[in-house]
């Protein structure tokens, strides 16, 4: 049987918006984080539906870029082994994913390009980032991680609503569903060290 690192590795040819795993730092109740991280995912489906393949690119690169930032503020700021283990996690499979992307867009000859989605989830990322590198210890690892579980919820329901019915291309559109089992795997890691901080 795989690890799941090289599960991960394999499911997925693209990972969306994994860079909004900061974008809702909250050092309060896991309900608050929940409703910052709903706030920071892009617009609901409706107001995506216009999204091209080019633009679901844009936002590909941007959240791999982001969240590979994140986790290396994460594996950097953390004294506790699970957060840290979660963050390189994410360094690494994001690092692979930013590769297969990058070859994905040159085999279909898709330039990714800028829209208010990716435009978007790159500044909250910045933003949330410099938030949270102010923050320490307990306090720091609370928010890495409940955020985690909140974005990772967030990404699977846009996924499943948006990116997946939106992708026009038979490459894309099949990359974008093997991701889902890769961001439900990363769901239940960031909830299994949740239950740890948590005790």
């Amino acid at each position: 049987m795989l690890s799941s690192g090289t599960r991960f590795v394999r499911l997925t040819g693209t990972v969306l918006v994994l860079g909004l795993a900061l974008v809702a730092v909250s050092c309060g109740k896991k309900d608050e984080t929940s409703e910052k991280a709903a706030e920071s995912i892009p617009p609901p489906p409706a107001a995506m539906a216009a999204l091209t393949d080019a633009n679901i690119a844009a936002i590909v690169l941007a959240a791999n870029d982001a969240d590979i930032a994140n986790g290396n503020v994460a594996k950097d700021k953390t004294k506790n082994k699970e957060v840290r283990a979660f963050a390189v996690r994410m360094i690494t499979d994001h690092n692979a994913v930013n590769k297969q992307a990058s070859d994905l867009a040159k085999q279909l000859s898709l330039s990714p390009e800028d829209n208010d989605a990716s435009k978007g989830l790159k500044a909250s990322a910045d933003s949330t980032r410099e938030e949270i590198k102010k923050l320490d210890g307990a306090a720091f690892d609370k928010a890495y991680i409940d955020n985690e579980v909140a974005y990772h919820t967030a990404v699977i329901g846009m996924l499943d609503g948006t990116l997946i019915p939106g992708a026009t291309n038979a490459d894309l559109k099949t990359l974008l569903t093997t991701t889902r089992p890769a961001f439900q795997a990363h769901l239940e890691h960031a909830q299994k060290v949740q239950a740890s901080l948590s005790k």
